[in-house]
């Protein structure tokens, strides 16, 4: 693993705990030698990451839609910062950029986010692991819901599986490090278990 795609929110929010876990992921990124790969804000929860990595000497990669760039929220201070012409540009650009996924807490784009990228994994588009880092219980209630989607049988457990849940960064980034995608199909049919 090189770089780690960070989806997270162009807010602070409102319990401190979300900008401490950002800090906290940043410094981990940068004591394993993983550059960061994330939107290319320099506001809210994607600005704290970034200056955390960036003030530790480490790489960011900030992938950014020009019409956003125009609104002059980019990052610039980045090691790199690529300009789409789309935000599916951005997205797909974002996903060869890196190898693995996680989602800081957020609002809905981060959702959207997290949830493609763990989509494509689940089709076999790529191997790479996906993952929540909550704090505060953010994303309890969610996680809640994906497992009884589960019980419900419209996710396999191998695939709600490959969705990693950590309140640690390091052991979110461990996690990471020891993931095999399952290779089961990911249509459930009467009789499967």
């Amino acid at each position: 693993m090189r770089n780690v795609c960070v989806y997270c929110g162009s807010s602070e929010g409102r319990d401190p705990a979300y900008a401490a876990l950002a800090r906290a992921l940043g410094r981990a990124l940068v004591a394993r030698g993983l550059g960061l790969v994330y939107g290319g804000a320099s506001v809210g929860i994607m600005g704290i990451v970034a200056d955390t990595v960036l003030g530790l000497g480490g790489r960011v990669t900030g992938v950014m839609p020009e019409a956003l760039v125009r609104k002059e929220i980019a990052h610039g201070g980045l090691t790199e910062l690529v300009v789409t012409s789309s935000m599916h540009e951005r997205k797909t650009r974002m996903a060869e950029l890196s190898d693995a996924f996680v989602a800081l807490p957020g609002g809905i784009g981060t959702l959207e986010e997290i949830f493609e990228a763990w989509t494509w994994g689940q089709l076999g588009l790529h191997a790479k692991p996906c993952g929540f880092l909550s704090a505060a219980g953010y994303w309890d209630g969610l996680v809640g819901f994906l497992d009884h989607a589960v019980r419900e049988r419209f996710v396999r457990e191998a695939h709600r599986a490959m969705l990693v849940v950590a309140e640690d960064p390091e052991e979110l980034l461990d996690r990471f490090a020891a993931f095999r995608a399952p290779e089961v199909p990911k249509w459930i049919r009467k009789g499967d278990e």
